[in-house]
This record gives C-alpha cells, structure tokens and sequence, in this order.
C-alpha cells in the first residue's frame, strides 16, 4: 500500500471538513447518541444574558444541553460585577433550566487562573487535568450531578 503526505502549515478548509465529515460517519456509525444528537432541536441551546441598569450586556452564559447533560461553554462578567453573588445565582439558574430541558449532569472546562475554585465551591468535581497547559498552569474538565428534588 503506497501513500505520501503533504505537511502543510497553514489552514486548509475543505481538507478540515473532510476530516469532520469523516470522523462524524464513524462517530455515528458507533454510538447512536452522536446520532441522535445530529437530528434538528437534538441540541438545545441555552443563553443566560445578563444587562445593566443602560441594558449593556455584562455578562452570562452560553451552553448547550443533550444527553442529559448542560455543558457550559462560556461564562463570564464584568470585573465590576464579580463577587456580588451574581455568578452563583446565575450558575444555580442555568442548573435548573436545564434540568427543566432533561439534563442530570453538568460539564464545563476551565483554566488553574480562571474559575476552578468558584466551580467547587458550587459542587462541581475535577474529571480530568492537563498539566503545564497552558504552560505553568492547569486546563481542568469539571462535572457535576445536578441534585434532584
């Protein structure tokens, strides 16, 4: 079996989509979540946005919720707003949106100089860590069960 490779050091999109493509068919020739999880309204976004007094954004979160979980992808304020309590409100009301949408369990990542200890704080667990990443600090995923009534 002959082959070559081509290194390329810049971006090439149609070589990207290619990939995806393929890794896609695998993925839901494999497990019938990712399938599932391809048909429309299987995603279901959730934005949580909040304003000032001038309604200026300040901050919020962005996530996603399937497979019964939320995972948060990006959440974030003001400098101004930080230590308010805001935070832990807002993180508390994703939680249960998202379990009014199905979710059990919470997923995020976060930097060592970022949130970690503001994650545990509110129940969320270390899974996994990427030492030196970026370098002399740590890249955390963190889970949570979402508490049932």
């Amino acid at each position: 079996m002959e082959y070559q490779v081509e290194v390329l050091r810049g971006q090439h999109e149609d070589f990207t989509n290619f990939l995806s493509e393929k890794i896609r068919a695998y993925n839901n020739e494999q497990s019938p979540y990712h399938r599932e999880s391809r048909k429309k309204g299987a995603v279901l976004p959730l934005q949580l946005i909040v304003t000032d007094q001038q309604q200026q954004w300040i901050g919020g979160i962005t996530a996603e919720v399937y497979w019964g979980w939320i995972e948060i992808h990006k959440f974030w304020f003001s400098e101004e707003y930080r230590g308010k309590g805001i935070g832990t409100k807002l993180l508390a009301q994703a939680e249960l949106v998202a379990k009014d949408m199905g979710a059990t369990k919470a997923l995020l990542t976060t930097y060592e100089f970022q949130a970690r200890t503001f994650y545990e704080a509110h129940g969320y667990q270390v899974v996994g860590e990427i030492k030196d990443y970026p370098p002399g600090s740590s890249y955390y995923t963190m889970v949570k069960v979402l508490p049932q009534e």
